[in-house]
């Protein structure tokens, strides 16, 4: 959470601009009675009692799973270990918080979710934003779930607010596992930049459309979720958008209390100004807790609700499990309230090749695996098939036809008239539904010279696989498109002293007649001058510059730009593109599909 002095009248705004709906909740703990919930870390986990659903939610909803609290801590655990070892911090912009958005980002990959990082550019510090969508239910009707993943640089950030990203990192997970039928899109958001004004939620709903921003049903923050000494508040706890939070911890009979500390201090605020609905958990920051809290709550009366706030001592041993557990549990109880359907799963499956790409001689071969996976419902035949290889070229499968969750070898002949050049080779699997994989195929002639494409992953779809990057350089953010597909290379743009570069170790054939280092550059500046070059790309193999462009070169759009680099044959050598910017004046240095082809 931010540090914020809010006016008297700034709080008022926010507090007489809460809905004053009253929903039916499941019914409390009687009084006196001890809540029933799990007990902490290592010991076996309890459920909470059965609840009904808030009258505002669906009918045949599916029960909503239990959170191993064990499971986000080890989640925290990673953090507290990045923190470690990039300085002791996971601050926006910083070494630790781009090894956190990687961390965050395979975990959500490898489970079968769509992955964006969304690049702040007018954030104090340049750093992307990560944004999970689950593919089930309709785009149109979309909950969403955020926290901030920086910390301040005086500690690794653990409570604020790495609790509240594992939480969510955790939940995104157990709702893949669980694949359910879903009745509403459920995005998940980790923000940067918070501690700085809540920049990076404040520039990604900037970002979006007003007809975007009615999708979004309904957004829920979740900011210290796991304070050593802390309460149970709730973001406008007597909204509808509050009902299912609130309804879960009722059933707990915990008596949850608005979070007062927290209003216009942590992202919800970014979503609540453009009137998108808003709640969220919290278990408080600074304040202190006081002597009725203590009495329903526990914990130490007149002392903060987290004594290691924004300090060096914000580790894992700055959690209080059974404050996490709750939280976390009750997330699931949201999310299954808000977006999950009783029945049965939609049959899907997903189809990929690896790797993605590859290049063979004429008259010879080359193999590649397609893998499918089972997204939703049960496993299904897959029959596979490719369009798009040249003439002379046959793709054959074996098996040709799998059950989803099973992998095949792709085969790729050439014959020796077969046409040599570079080719989109689209892998279809045909079931239930038709799903497909994009499969890059180089064919060169025979001879002495190997030929084909050397640089691996030119167009960057595999994010910054075999290349060598500043952070923030390969992105999806949208605004500096890519040239094709979404990932693409963005080098400065900041308006400030600074450097990016982006590096690749390649090794060209020996014996080739041509040799072409090409690429997609974009140029955008702010720049007015039409004669300094104030800011420059360098293009470099080995140690020899090829070329060189400044902001004089600016265009619309992209151009496409071919090196002659023969000179390099049969070399190992690493091509560097390096961005330099002045003081003042942006310019962006935007580059994608990399080829460098030999033949």
């Amino acid at each position: 959470m931010r540090h914020r002095t809010l006016t008297a009248s700034v709080v008022l705004a926010l507090l007489t601009g809460m809905a004053a709906t009253t929903v039916t909740a499941p019914a409390a703990a009687a009084p006196g009675t001890p809540p029933t919930v799990r007990p902490a870390v290592h010991a076996p986990a309890v459920h909470a009692p059965a609840v009904h659903a808030p009258a505002v939610h669906a009918p045949a909803v599916l029960a909503a799973p239990d959170i191993s609290v064990t499971n986000v801590q080890a989640h925290l655990n990673q953090f507290q270990t990045i923190a470690s070892q990039n300085g002791g911090n996971r601050r926006a912009g910083s070494a630790g918080y781009t090894a956190s958005v990687a961390y965050v980002k395979n975990r959500l990959q490898a489970a079968g979710y769509t992955v964006t990082e969304q690049i702040c550019t007018d954030c104090t510090y340049r750093s992307n934003n990560l944004i999970a969508e689950w593919p089930g239910g309709p785009a149109d009707q979309v909950v969403m779930f955020g926290a901030h993943l920086d910390g301040v640089s005086a500690g690794p950030g653990i409570n604020d607010n790495g609790s509240g990203s594992a939480t969510l990192l955790e939940n995104a997970l157990v709702l893949a596992q669980q694949n359910p039928t879903m009745t509403k899109r459920v995005r998940f958001a980790w923000w940067t930049d918070e501690e700085q004004g809540l920049n990076g939620s404040d520039f990604y709903v900037r970002s979006l459309t007003s007809t975007q921003r009615g999708y979004i049903k309904g957004y829920y923050n979740f900011d210290m979720v796991g304070s050593t000494n802390g309460g149970y508040f709730i973001n406008r706890i007597t909204s509808t958008t509050a009902a299912p939070l609130k309804a879960y911890w009722d059933s707990l009979g915990l008596q949850p209390e608005e979070n007062t500390e927290g209003q216009g201090r942590s992202d919800d605020y970014s979503f609540q100004r453009y009137s998108i609905p808003t709640s969220g958990y919290a278990a408080g920051a600074s304040y202190r807790k006081t002597t009725a809290q203590a009495a329903k709550w526990g914990g130490t009366a007149n002392a903060a609700y987290d004594p290691c706030y924004h300090r060096s001592c914000d580790t894992t041993s700055n959690v209080s499990a059974t404050v996490l557990n709750r939280n976390a549990d009750g997330v699931a109880y949201a999310i299954w309230q808000l977006a999950v359907g009783g029945g049965t799963p939609t049959n899907d499956f997903s189809v990929a090749v690896s790797p993605t790409s590859g290049s063979v001689a004429r008259g010879g071969s080359t193999t590649a695996t397609v893998s499918t996976a089972t997204t939703s419902g049960s496993p299904q035949s897959v029959s596979l098939s490719a369009t798009g290889a040249p003439s002379g070229v046959t793709v054959t499968f074996s098996p040709s036809s799998v059950t989803s969750g099973g992998s095949s070898t792709m085969t790729v002949t050439a014959s020796a008239s077969a046409s040599t050049g570079t080719f989109s080779v689209t892998v279809t699997g045909t079931g239930s539904v038709t799903r497909t994989a994009t499969y890059t195929l180089t064919v060169y002639g025979s001879g002495g010279c190997a030929g084909g494409q050397v640089i691996s992953n030119g167009g960057f779809e595999s994010g910054s696989a075999s290349w060598t990057a500043s952070s923030g350089v390969i992105t999806t953010s949208s605004q500096q498109p890519a040239h094709s597909g979404s990932y693409k290379a963005w080098l400065d743009g900041y308006g400030r002293s600074h450097t990016d570069t982006l590096s690749q170790s390649v090794t060209l054939p020996a014996g080739c007649t041509t040799y072409t280092l090409a690429f997609w550059l974009h140029i955008d500046t702010a720049e007015t001058t039409s004669s300094v070059a104030y800011d420059r790309l360098t293009v470099r193999l080995g140690s020899g510059t090829l070329a060189t462009y400044s902001n004089l070169n600016a265009a619309g759009g992209y151009q496409l730009r071919s090196l002659d680099v023969s000179g390099y044959a049969g070399q190992t050598v690493t091509l560097t593109f390096t961005g330099v910017e002045d003081a003042s004046l942006q310019t962006s240095f935007v580059v994608d599909d990399v080829t460098l082809q030999a033949s």
